[in-house]
């Protein structure tokens, strides 16, 4: 009776050491605070780690809640079937966001102290994730960054300090200013005449500069590397290919043009994306030089700044006007709206 006690005392103390030895190697996640757009600090650092990790997110990890993550977490909602598509990192998002990644803490802040470009993507060795800075290279861009001169300092130094060859000396200024003019020279010298004051610069440029300032419009959020020309013309294909389609099937539209921008069978360029023969209807039927709305464009805006409903399809059709037996027969992903997305 004593040797089963002993045995069972025995074995609770094993199991207690067990769970202590589990409780200290779990890792705390996410604080308890809802992210959302606009916020910084470690929970985004480790949503972006964790959306990078799952191949939703292939921008910086710089621990600042912008557009892009914003996009990418909404993309991984709606790819894990979770309730609310809002881009909010909610508990339930954080919870699915957990169970689904993960999250090398150490590395990742190892990284950011060193300043290295690095990833944090899934299935990759970590040895291969990370690029170091060139110390030389960052030193060039800092100069050159805030808008002065790379031309050294020392060169600086003498222009400043080194006088026009025309401009008289700061001595030979002195000495002029001291000697006082004679009477006869002051009656050769002709009284100066006064000069009328310059017209106000805001008189005569104030409404041109208006003008220039409204001639070259900037949509908000447009990341580097796409033109104006390039979103109109996104936002015309897109009003003549989904005109009367719900919005997630406007953003879809356009989502297909970059992707197709990003593939190597296609041309490289929006144009040449929207123009290549027999490409889009709209084109065909010249419906895509009708006025865009402002759906259309804002569906182009919210494209280019990461929302893919259509899970990187490249080809869409609408199952009721299509009878191509090519296009059917490629892999299909989801219907939004009227149209069949498709690899």
């Amino acid at each position: 009776m004593k040797r089963k006690q002993y045995f069972f005392i025995l074995i609770c103390v094993l199991l207690s050491f067990l769970v202590i030895g589990e409780d200290d190697n779990q890792v705390e996640a996410f604080s308890d605070q809802i992210i959302q757009q606009g916020a910084v600090g470690e929970d985004v650092i480790e949503l972006q780690a964790r959306l990078q990790y799952l191949g939703f997110y292939n921008g910086k990890i710089d621990g600042v809640f912008g557009w892009g993550t914003y996009w990418a977490l909404r993309n991984f909602q709606y790819e894990f079937g979770l309730e609310k598509i809002d881009g909010l990192g909610g508990q339930k998002t954080k919870e699915m966001l957990e169970r689904a990644s993960e999250y090398n803490k150490s590395y990742v802040h190892e990284q950011l102290k060193q300043g290295n470009k690095f990833t944090h993507y899934g299935g990759m060795p970590l040895e291969h994730q990370t690029k170091k800075q060139d110390p030389k290279k960052e030193a060039g861009q800092g100069e050159q960054g805030k808008g002065g001169s790379s031309q050294p300092e020392q060169k600086r130094e003498e222009t400043q300090e080194a006088p026009p060859e025309n401009q008289p000396t700061e001595e030979q200024q002195n000495q002029e200013g001291n000697q006082q003019p004679t009477r006869d020279q002051e009656e050769a010298t002709p009284a100066p005449q006064e000069e009328a004051p310059p017209a106000p610069q805001e008189e005569e440029t104030g409404e041109n500069a208006n003008e220039d300032v409204d001639l070259e419009p900037t949509a908000v959020n447009v990341p580097q590397g796409f033109s104006q020309n390039d979103i109109n013309l996104m936002a015309n294909a897109v009003h003549g290919e989904a005109r009367g389609e719900p919005y997630e099937g406007k953003v879809a539209v356009a989502a297909v043009i970059l992707n197709r921008l990003e593939s190597p069978t296609f041309p490289n360029t929006i144009s040449g994306v929207i123009f290549e023969p027999a490409a889009f209807t709209a084109v065909a039927d010249g419906q895509i030089w009708l006025t865009p709305d402002d759906s259309a464009r804002r569906a182009v805006i919210d494209a280019i700044n990461g929302w893919d409903p259509t899970g990187e399809a490249v080809y869409y059709f609408n199952p009721d006007t299509a009878t191509n037996s090519w296009i059917w027969s490629r892999p299909q992903i989801k219907r939004i709206g009227k149209h069949i997305f498709c690899m």
